[in-house]
């Protein structure tokens, strides 16, 4: 039997029975009898398009082989007799007779006791076969394709998967009605890193690739490693949590980053630059801290799909311009966390803390407890989910600090360029929830953001899972620090002062550099100096100053922020300041004016941000171009070439840049 299942049921001929005869002598002597009798089992047809014994026992009696009854049982063992016959729901009296048949000779061979035999024969047969179990489909084909024909004993919850598998199907059927199609999702152990729920797609359909297996398909990843850097900056001692970097318009060597809003803070704290996942502070961090640093750093988190060299992505790096797996990326935020949660406990780092993400059961090896950390410390860990916490939640959970119940989680979100993917990644202690949201095919839809699609998912997914705690502190790898109230850096002798924990170690960062020692009139209206003022009379104060560009956008945030009184002008003489700076264009970009309907150059917008009210004075290449008050905007008709733009005010302070115009 097992000879002519493997040869697909051919004619009976003579020639094919002594085929059939020579194979059948060859299997005698390779395998025992249990083993031919497990193929049989495995590949016999129990009617119905059921083959195997294992699919019969879900189909018609929705349990595992070893769960069912001696009657169960007997019903299965005679159906390969004539499976095109009879089977549960079809030629029942037949079947039950055949049944019952059997049931009689384990009774006569003492395989079964009579009650057992009473009994089993009182069991109705099924009537219809029940619904295959539909659940982790691409996990099963992942793990048949992988290591086909052996039975392999999985990490997945059986519950929380289905309730994971409801949540994907209805967040689907939503959105399937504004062209989003396809989602995956992962719940992961941080302890174990073991994968207790694995839904690698959504139930949509073949046009929309529903058997695409999405959690292992490396997409543009969004804002979702700008913690990686935000981590390794604390660690190495380059950043404060609540250092101030700039947030205005950027210009690098013709790369000219926006922030997701297209809005400018002029300076943000890090921590919130990371948390409202600012575009441009982070683009201006990845230059202080440096590509190819940062790419290393990315490669011993095992982002194995950032693959090419650092000189490829360049700072797009960090907004997406680089490829990783669902997969991948909830390893390294499950790594990260298991870190945390060993330093916490035992004050010290495992040698073997980075493990690979498993589906299937197997021994862990942790390694050695040691001093040394293997890439992140626990503090700068910690800051950075710390941070991570305050992201804002979409509206139906915005409220969540203020209900006992609700779950603190540290979570990240990313939307790549042309809202084509969207990420939702989050973690505590103990769980760590990975969403993708997008369509397989590539096709990017405007509601598709990691806030609006993936975070919501997230979310509901956590709801599902033990209640558990956050992060316990790793005091043994923090440290105090004096900082400055309104810059974030070290505090200076000039500046306000607050106490914040950092990340133990060495710091490389500078004293503030915003609060400056200046000299004001009496009355306090405007600057002077001893060369125009008796000493007696001055005001000496500490003030936050800002540079003139990033204090043309915080000032419009911070209507607090008091920008410094302009220079007397018995004082301006050698005593010229940066009191204002181009907006746009920046200093060396290249532009492309466009052209209008008839042929025509349309001009270009140049706008200036300046500290005070008054005139300024424009020149094109050392020509007037003319005055502007207030809002500082000016039309600039740009030939094919190189030009030098200046701006001026009353009191002779200046800025200079040079262009380059290209059709």
């Amino acid at each position: 039997q097992v000879i002519r299942l493997a040869r697909k049921n051919k004619a009976r001929t003579y020639g094919e029975k002594l085929v059939e005869a020579i194979w059948a002598t060859r299997l005698e002597f390779r395998y025992s009898k249990e083993k031919i009798l497990a193929l049989y089992a495995s590949h016999a047809p129990f009617g119905g398009n059921v083959i195997g014994a294992d699919m019969a026992a879900w189909r018609y009696f929705g349990v595992s082989p070893e769960q069912l009854s001696w009657a169960e049982a007997c019903t299965l063992a005679v159906l390969p007799n004539a499976p095109g016959l009879i089977y549960p729901g079809r030629n029942q009296q037949t079947l039950k007779k055949k049944r019952d048949f059997l049931l009689e000779k384990l009774l006569k061979n003492h395989t079964i006791d009579r009650t057992t035999y009473e009994l089993s024969l009182q069991e109705p047969l099924v009537e219809r076969p029940h619904e295959l179990p539909n659940i982790a489909p691409h996990l099963v084909e992942r793990i048949a394709r992988t290591a086909p024909n052996k039975r392999q004993l999985t990490t997945i919850d059986y519950y929380l998967q289905e309730r994971v598998q409801e949540v994907v199907a209805k967040y689907h059927r939503h959105y399937k009605r504004f062209e989003v199609h396809n989602l995956c999702a992962l719940v992961v152990d941080v302890h174990s890193r073991e994968v207790l729920a694995y839904v690698g797609n959504s139930p949509t359909d073949e046009e929309h690739q529903k058997d695409v297996n999405i959690i292992h398909r490396p997409r543009s990843t969004g804002s979702v490693l700008k913690p990686f850097l935000y981590a390794a900056m604390l660690d190495s001692g380059e950043l404060l949590p609540q250092e101030i970097t700039a947030d205005v318009p950027t210009h690098i060597g013709g790369y000219s980053p926006e922030n997701f809003e297209n809005t400018y803070e002029g300076a943000v704290p890090a921590d919130e630059a990371l948390y409202r996942s600012l575009n441009i502070p982070f683009v201006l961090l990845l230059r202080q801290y440096g590509i190819s640093r940062f790419y290393q750093q990315l490669q011993k988190l095992r982002l194995r799909s950032i693959n090419r060299s650092a000189d490829h992505y360049g700072l797009s790096l960090i907004l997406g311009g680089a490829e990783s797996s669902l997969w991948e990326l909830s390893q390294a935020y499950a790594n990260m966390g298991f870190e945390l949660n060993e330093f916490a406990q035992t004050g010290k780092y495992r040698s073997h803390a980075f493990q690979k993400l498993t589906y299937l059961k197997n021994n862990r090896d942790y390694g050695e407890l040691q001093e040394e950390k293997n890439q992140f410390s626990a503090g700068a860990i910690y800051k950075t989910f710390e941070a991570l916490t305050q992201v804002n939640r979409p509206s139906f959970d915005s409220a969540w600090r203020y209900y006992t119940s609700s779950r603190k989680i540290s979570w990240k979100t990313g939307t790549s360029f042309g809202n084509r993917d969207a990420w939702a990644i989050g973690l505590t202690s103990r769980y760590l929830v990975g969403v993708w949201v997008g369509n397989a095919s590539g096709e990017g839809r405007p509601e598709l953001t990691g806030v609006g699609t993936a975070a919501p998912v997230m979310l509901e997914i956590f709801q599902l899972l033990k209640k558990d705690k956050w992060f316990d502190t790793p005091w043994e790898d923090l440290q105090k620090v004096e900082v400055c109230t309104l810059s974030g850096m070290i505090a200076s002798d000039l500046c306000p002062k607050k106490t914040i924990w950092v990340p133990q170690g060495q710091l490389q960062t500078a004293l503030c550099k915003y609060h400056k020692w200046v000299h004001l009139s009496p009355d306090g209206l405007w600057q002077v100096n001893s060369n125009c003022e008796d000493i007696a009379a001055m005001r000496s104060e500490s003030w936050f100053v800002l540079p003139p560009l990033m204090e043309w956008f915080y000032k419009k945030k911070h209507p607090t922020y008091q920008v410094l009184p302009p220079m007397r002008e018995d004082c301006i003489e050698g005593n010229k300041q940066q009191v204002l700076d181009f907006i746009y264009p920046k200093h060396g970009a290249t532009l492309h004016p466009v052209k209008g309907l008839g042929g025509s150059i349309q001009p270009i917008i140049a706008r200036v941000a300046y500290k005070y009210s008054g005139k300024l004075f424009w020149y094109l290449d050392n020509h007037f171009l003319g005055e502007t008050l207030h809002f500082h905007d000016m039309k600039l008709y740009l030939s094919e070439g190189t030009h030098l733009l200046k701006c001026m005010d009353t009191r002779g302070n200046e800025k200079t840049i040079v262009v380059k115009s290209e059709e």
